[in-house]
């Protein structure tokens, strides 16, 4: 057919008109749909490429949204939302005000389960499963589509436990591609290239064991064998796994042959697909490589430090080190618990441990941070990367409650860089030996100093544990800041007509506290306040006011961060100024004091 059939799909049902023999046609425009988006508005392009012909089979079998279709973390699931209600709009994803990366129960029916956040596809579709059978509908489906990457997590086998012995209406889709954002890892890998292969025998197939009904592996890309194969299945009770083999970035030959870097690629050509490159001359750098080449380099000179992150190795920079050390340096797979209670175990015999987690990912290990790390005092140097607002991946992805929960823990340090001087010279300091385990927590981004690299790198000096600076001196009001917002401050006293009044203080420990320099502020200023890139229930400013009440102090404190409700998608700049926390809203708080 000649005629564009996406033009005229908006929901499923419009989809399900189409006869069957046309859908490879539609596979096709929904991929250039995508990949034509995506280049100009940027986003999550390998995923939702890859599974674009089995996003197709999945609403034109079943009766979505009746049946009820979960997509594990979400990054595939644009074509989904491109065939549910939102196609017209979808030039808005992730931008301010538009719709969400990821699939979000308020934003449509059709987004059964919220997501962003890995591996928690089956357990919420074996729940959805449970309820139906409870309420005496035993015919509605529930799918739940999970990647090999996310598989390997616990949370995904404590749900296939669960299930196998249940009668629940549940099929499981296994989206294997072989790859996560940084290609899977670990045993199951190799188990599933084995059934790939056909070198694992039928009578040792896993999933069977668990009394799942298994079929497959099957071509993801072939739309009349999925369709066929998810049709029969349909009519078969109880839960059931299918197996399907896909290729991430399909229909886009860079992203099928660089599937990290396409993964996320940033703008680029459509139709070439090459990348635009910026040019990076001349920029400070990304803190997340400030982090990697400097625990490099140490390593090389200190042969008792470890390097852990769980399936984030290019993301968190830790590649440098697994790449020159891969005796010394893990990526353990989607395994938060396991990467935390692992570098707890390497502490115990005197490693000297940096487990690299994004600070919203280690909300998942949080048991592990106390009861494996915390109660046993054991000093393993968490590098939280990705703290504070992280822009528009949204509210799954910002890190600001780790200073909150983190804090309310027992022999935790906890530090925020002001630059990348200080977060080159505190992890030095931390491989020197601390008697405490400490979170070092970094944006996501780069940092401030163009000449980072040639004029600072492999120049340490040691940081004593609890100290604040004064950044600017002041005689009336006392700003306190934690981390790299003070730069906002600092940008703001710079426009302002007569900041003589105004002292900045940089308190990159938000635990232990400079409680002598606290003292010295409370004595000095009649007005304090305080900004920090996290939330402020809870938080630093938490801190200075449990402080200030301790201590009998009477000063006005007023308290700078995330407000008490989960922040949506936008750039790092527009939400910064949504939360008033921009050099320009300072300035105007300062001025009006």
């Amino acid at each position: 057919m000649s005629e564009n059939l996406l033009s005229s799909i908006n929901y499923p049902d419009d989809l399900r008109q189409i006869d069957e023999a046309h859908l490879p046609q539609v596979a096709q425009e929904l991929r250039d749909f995508i990949i034509e988006m995506v280049s100009v508005k940027e986003g999550h392009l390998g995923a939702s490429l890859g599974v674009v012909e089995l996003t197709i089979a999945l609403h034109y079998v079943f009766n979505t949204p009746d049946d009820l279709l979960i997509w594990d973390v979400g990054h595939q699931a644009y074509g989904h939302k491109i065939l549910t209600g939102r196609k017209e709009i979808f030039d808005t994803n992730r931008q301010l005000g538009g719709i969400s990366g990821f699939p979000k129960r308020g934003e449509s029916i059709y987004d059964a389960f919220g997501v962003g956040h890995s591996s928690t596809s089956i357990s919420a579709a074996l729940g959805m499963a449970i309820a139906s059978n409870l309420k005496g509908d035993f015919d509605r489906q529930h799918i739940a589509v999970i990647g090999d990457a996310s598989i390997a997590a616990g949370m995904a086998f404590e749900g296939l436990n669960h299930a196998g012995v249940t009668h629940a209406n549940l099929l499981v889709i296994l989206n294997d591609n072989a790859i996560g954002i940084d290609p899977s890892v670990g045993a199951l890998k190799n188990y599933l290239t084995a059934v790939k292969t056909g070198k694992n025998p039928w009578q040792n197939n896993m999933i069977k064991s668990l009394s799942i009904d298994y079929s497959g592996p099957i071509d993801g890309h072939d739309i009349f064998a999925v369709i066929k194969e998810l049709k029969r299945l349909q009519n078969i009770k109880g839960p059931k796994f299918l197996h399907v083999i896909t290729t991430k970035g399909k229909g886009l030959k860079q992203a099928e042959e660089d599937q990290v870097k396409y993964h996320a690629p940033g703008k680029f050509d459509a139709k070439s697909g090459e990348i635009y490159l910026k040019s990076e001359e001349n920029l400070p750098p990304k803190y997340q490589d400030v982090f990697g080449l400097t625990v490099l380099d140490l390593a090389r000179k200190n042969e008792k430090i470890i390097g852990i992150t769980p399936a984030m190795p290019s993301g968190s920079s830790l590649r440098f080190m697994m790449d020159a050390l891969p005796e010394r340096a893990f990526d353990v797979g989607i395994a938060e618990q396991h990467a935390v209670t692992l570098s707890a175990g390497m502490a115990t015999q005197g490693m000297i441990v940096f487990c690299n987690i994004y600070s919203t990912f280690l909300q998942r290990a949080y048991d592990q941070v106390i009861h494996d790390v915390a109660i046993q005092n054991l000093p393993v140097i968490f590098c939280l990367d990705r703290a504070g607002l992280v822009g528009e991946d949204g509210a799954t992805h910002h890190g600001v409650f780790d200073l909150t929960y983190l804090r309310c823990i027992p022999n935790m340090i906890i530090y925020s860089p002001l630059n990348e001087v200080a977060l080159h010279n505190i992890l030095y300091t931390a491989q020197l030996g601390l008697e405490h385990p400490i979170a070092i927590r970094y944006p996501r981004g780069r940092g401030v100093i163009p000449d980072w690299q040639s004029q600072h790198f492999g120049k340490y000096e040691k940081i004593e544990i609890g100290t604040a600076e004064c950044l600017k001196k002041g005689t009336e009001i006392a700003v306190l800041s934690n981390g790299p917002i003070g730069k906002n401050v600092t940008l703001a006293l710079a426009n302002l007509n007569s900041p003589a009044n105004i002292a900045h203080y940089d308190f990159a420990f938000v635990k232990p506290l400079d409680e002598g320099e606290l003292h010295s502020i409370f004595n000095t200023f009649k007005t304090v306040i305080t900004l920090e890139d996290g939330v402020i229930s809870g938080g630093f400013g938490s801190a200075i006011l449990e402080f200030a009440s301790r201590n009998n102090y009477s000063a006005n404190i007023k308290t700078l961060g995330i407000p008490d409700n989960f922040i949506e998608h936008g750039t790092v700049a527009e939400l910064q100024r949504y939360c008033s926390i921009d050099a320009k809203s300072l300035e105007i708080i300062f001025s009006t004091k």
